[in-house]
């Protein structure tokens, strides 16, 4: 009986993933992963971001630097009204080098009442979150990013489409 309910939950995952992938219309479309991100790696993700919206995706991500930050130059040049950028503080907590980019997007959600938390506990509930809101997520991470890594199972949980490419 466990095969035959595992085999069951096996093929509506794929199906579901199928019917994702081959959607034609606009996806919605978490893009997440790592501050310290090269400069090159930076461009590929802004061109990225930039292809999907300007194919009508609408994008999420949050505020940090390096990849984060390449999602919302991308999305800002090809259009920003398909951009949504969730905080996992408030605007104030963010990094100085931020602040400026992060002032000019439209759909900026601020999470203050996680200012008391650790970053890295207030990213978690931001990325959970983010993904909620998603139907595919693509995250760019090293092997050792914790949180990143532990979105990533949570969105293939919740049967998301996950792209999970590796920095190292």
């Amino acid at each position: 009986m466990s095969q035959s309910t595992d085999l069951i939950n096996n093929i509506d995952t794929l199906a579901q993933e199928l019917a994702t992938i081959q959607q034609t219309g606009s996806k919605r479309i978490a893009l997440l992963g790592s501050r310290h991100v090269p400069i090159t790696h930076q461009s590929l993700i802004e061109m990225m971001t930039y292809a999907l919206v300007l194919s009508g995706n609408r994008i999420i991500t949050s505020g940090a630097t390096g990849t984060n930050s390449a999602a919302i130059k991308g999305a800002m040049r090809a259009d920003p009204n398909f951009l949504t950028v969730i905080l996992p503080q408030s605007l104030n907590r963010q990094p100085i080098e931020s602040r400026q980019q992060l002032e000019q997007v439209m759909h900026l959600v601020e999470n203050p009442t996680n200012d008391s938390l650790a970053l890295a506990e207030a990213s978690y509930l931001c990325n959970k979150e983010i993904v909620s809101r998603c139907q595919q997520l693509i995250c760019f991470a090293f092997h050792d990013s914790r949180t990143l890594l532990q979105t990533c199972r949570e969105a293939e949980e919740q049967r998301k489409v996950v792209t999970l490419f590796y920095f190292d």
